[in-house]
């Protein structure tokens, strides 16, 4: 169990060395917030690793055209992102409970994701028993409505707390040690993926219900663990509310709108968050062409399933190994820095791709550097919110960026999928696509990057705070 003490504690013969807020940290007490938060974090991405292609397995089994694809699976969290993520994020940052802020929230996010695996898992017998009570309604029409109510679920879940975990790290990591950190949860989300695409990708088609269900009971118990074992430490009273208690309906229905414009107000006043906001929402775009198409990519190109898995696994294999370098690089240099070059490469790599997939067999090496290279940025850039943003509105202004990100997404995804089906199954149509949106992103991160210096730069940074 972890332990907090205070910061005035006079106990000078066991003076901590790291501190993150009220937090104080020995060396024995560091390593347990890590294990935990690792521990949390393999079992959330064996989730996220787990669940993009075997939906998309399962999904395209039942036969759907890429458009209500992109639309089902890509489009529809993103457009719950829209109005989900804001609220979760506004209310923790504000929340003063003897649980922390983060952990309330983790903990009622739990069972949606859970039972929304488990949903998904019994896709195909939930669809057949469905189609015996109502025979009007087809086999395919049955599996689908089964699946699309499991991922309502996993999605409401997973919205919710999705922004949620990074703010825990950032409230109990030392900010000094965030880059480390964050390149130790790459590895352990590299690590997780090249599990899942080594031994289960390929078993999917046949074993899906096991592999949904086993998913399931590890993320249950994984986050149940982290909840129980993280502590969260003291914080400063919430920002003030100008308006005085009113437990009535129209009391509630006023404060809501309060809220609502008060977040607005606080996350878009200043031209500085809305570049920030734009950079980072804009990147999704850059990779979600190849990411989303990826493995109908490899299908329409006759690789099989498991070959497929195969070139994952040392995607994750050459990340695993370069990760926490890479988040040494982002403490040393400013994930700014770094994640602008890495953009830069990827660039290049997209124009490259372009040309040579003229020809298939370059598709393992053009996918794997795809994969590298893109988790290079994500490394890299990981605590670019922890190292600009406030840390008393961090949540909140994540969330803010989360909006756009989603609204982007929820767009661009189906329509990939109807160029994808336009140019009938030419899926070498994501390089270009991608590459624009690359140059696109680069733009706006040297803006941002411009913007950084003015506010103080390396030797002092001091995020401009709403009023």
């Amino acid at each position: 169990m972890l332990k907090q003490r205070s910061d005035s504690s006079s106990d000078n013969s066991r003076q901590p060395v790291w501190r993150a807020g009220t937090l104080t940290y020995t060396f024995g007490a560091l390593m347990m917030l890590c294990f935990w938060l690792l521990w949390g974090d393999f079992t959330w991405s064996m989730k996220d690793r787990a669940v993009g292609p075997s939906a998309t397995l399962l999904i395209k089994s039942i036969g759907v055209s890429e458009f209500v694809y992109g639309l089902i699976v890509i489009s529809f969290p993103n457009f719950t992102n829209i109005f989900l993520t804001p609220i979760i994020s506004y209310m923790s940052d504000r929340h003063r409970g003897r649980w922390g802020r983060r952990i309330p929230f983790l903990m009622f996010t739990t069972p949606f994701i859970v039972l929304g695996l488990y949903g998904l898992g019994f896709t195909r017998v939930g669809g057949a028993m469905l189609h015996r009570v109502f025979p009007e309604l087809s086999l395919h029409g049955a599996m689908l409505l089964i699946f699309c109510i499991s991922w309502v679920l996993l999605d409401f879940g997973t919205t919710l707390a999705s922004s949620l975990f990074n703010a825990l790290v950032n409230d109990v990591v030392p900010p000094e040690l965030l880059g480390r950190f964050f390149g130790l949860f790459r590895a352990v989300s590299l690590g997780a993926g090249m599990l899942f695409n080594l031994y289960l990708i390929h078993k999917v088609e046949s074993y899906g219900m096991w592999v949904f269900l086993g998913i399931g009971t590890l993320y249950g118990t994984g986050l149940l663990m982290l909840c129980l074992k993280v502590k969260e430490g003291q914080y400063p009273p919430p920002p003030e509310t100008e308006l005085e208690p009113d437990n009535s309906r129209l009391g509630l229905v006023t404060k809501v709108f309060h809220s609502s414009v008060t977040y607005l107000r606080q996350s878009f006043s200043l031209s500085y968050y809305r570049w920030y906001i734009l950079a980072v929402a804009t990147v999704v775009l850059c990779f979600l062409p190849i990411n989303s198409y990826s493995i109908q990519y490899s299908k329409h190109l006759g690789i099989a399933t498991e070959t497929y898995g195969k070139y994952l696994f040392i995607t994750y294999l050459c990340s695993l190994i370069l990760s926490y370098f890479l988040g040494m690089l982002a403490d040393r240099f400013h994930p700014l820095r770094t994640g602008i070059a890495a953009l830069s490469i990827y660039a290049v790599l997209m124009a490259t791709g372009w040309y040579l997939l003229a020809d298939p067999e370059w598709f393992e090496l053009i996918f794997i550097l795809h994969g590298v290279i893109s988790g290079c940025y994500f490394t890299l850039s990981a605590s670019l919110g922890a190292r600009l943003l406030p840390r008393a509105l961090f949540a909140q202004f994540s969330s803010a960026g989360a909006i756009i990100q989603a609204i982007f997404t929820m767009l661009a995804a189906p329509a990939m999928g109807r160029l994808i089906d336009f140019m009938n199954y030419n899926y070498r149509c994501v390089f270009p696509v991608a590459l624009v949106a690359t140059l696109l992103s680069l733009t706006l991160f040297c803006k941002l990057y411009r913007n950084y210096l003015r506010h103080g730069g390396d030797r002092a940074y001091q995020p401009p705070m709403p009023d």
